[in-house]
């Protein structure tokens, strides 16, 4: 059952953020400011909340029910926002919708912490709430984890699937410690420089994190009790937790869909040598690395971005 939003309270949220701010103190090298409106300008969108099972769920949506659909999924600590500037260019060919993952952005947040299992069972909700029997999966880190595991436990719901620096198949202390304590920095104090800190270290550029995003952030993680939710959310960063969670190389060799692994020049979680292995070991992968981009290449260098991930999803150059 959807229930759009025409509002769009969450919206009023950031301008009321972006306007008690002033930009001047900002270090953002700007002489423009860039919108998610302009992002959006050319979609037809909507913003609102589904119920995914027990979760309501917040999306944002583009394209035709005519069209093939497509779900994409965020990041740890992220939300759908992350596919402003891929959402219009997808629209054109894919049923397309972005949604915060439970516990994360304005969907729900219950009292316990969320492992793999959880994230699989709210897409496989998401799913039957929008009465896809399939569709295609493509996540970014996080989202790319879910989106594996969702393709081994519900293979005949993926058509395609993309795995944008994907988690799940590393163990690295110095980057679990680092995404813990930078998140847990902004969010038990989120002022718009510890904000802009996190965010800035996913990016090869830090000039590509807007005044928006960084509003964006700031306001989620304001929310009531969103310091309860990240303790949930940061339990993949435990080794124990994280060792039991992760895909071990036979699973990933038991993805059997045409597969998008694709990997960048500077991934602060993983160099591109990881993403080169999954694609060595899942049999119907293509892989590409983009240049210049870091942990969000679908934000960082949409053009290119888009252009990759459309030719893989439509099934060749020639489609």
């Amino acid at each position: 059952m959807l229930a759009s939003v025409a509002g769009a309270h969450n919206y009023l949220v950031l301008c009321n953020a972006l306007k008690n701010k002033n930009l001047r103190s900002m270090s953002l090298q700007k002489t423009e400011h860039e919108s998610f409106w302009v992002d959006l300008r050319r979609a037809s969108f909507e913003q609102g909340f589904l119920q995914a099972g027990d979760i309501n769920t917040r999306f944002l949506h583009a394209g035709s029910a005519d069209n093939p659909p497509l779900i994409l999924l965020h990041g740890t600590g992220g939300h759908a926002e992350c596919f402003t500037r891929n959402l219009a260019a997808h629209a054109e060919y894919f049923d397309t919708w972005a949604i915060d993952m439970i516990g994360h952005g304005w969907t729900d947040k219950p009292d316990y912490d969320y492992e793999i299992e959880h994230y699989v069972e709210h897409l496989k909700a998401v799913l039957d709430a929008l009465g896809f029997q399939r569709a295609h999966i493509s996540g970014e880190s996080l989202g790319g984890w879910v989106a594996a595991r969702f393709a081994l436990k519900y293979p005949s719901a993926v058509e395609r699937l993309a795995l944008n620096t994907t988690g799940g198949a590393t163990m690295f202390p110095e980057v679990m410690k680092k995404i813990k304590e930078s998140t847990r920095v902004a969010v038990e104090n989120p002022t718009w420089e510890t904000v802009k800190a996190r965010l800035e270290w996913l990016m090869a550029d830090n000039n590509v994190v807007t005044a928006d995003l960084i509003a964006c952030r700031q306001a989620i993680y304001q929310q009531a009790g969103f310091l309860q939710a990240l303790e949930h959310i940061l339990v993949l960063q435990d080794p124990e937790v994280r060792l039991r969670n992760n895909l071990s190389d036979e699973q990933w060799s038991s993805i059997s869909h045409e597969t998008l692994v694709l990997w960048t020049s500077h991934d602060p979680t993983a160099s591109d040598t990881v993403g080169q292995r999954l694609a060595e070991l899942i049999p119907n992968s293509r892989y590409e690395l983009m240049q210049g981009c870091g942990h969000w290449p679908q934000f960082e260098d949409p053009a290119t971005f888009n252009k990759i991930h459309l030719d893989f999803l439509r099934g060749g150059e020639n489609n």
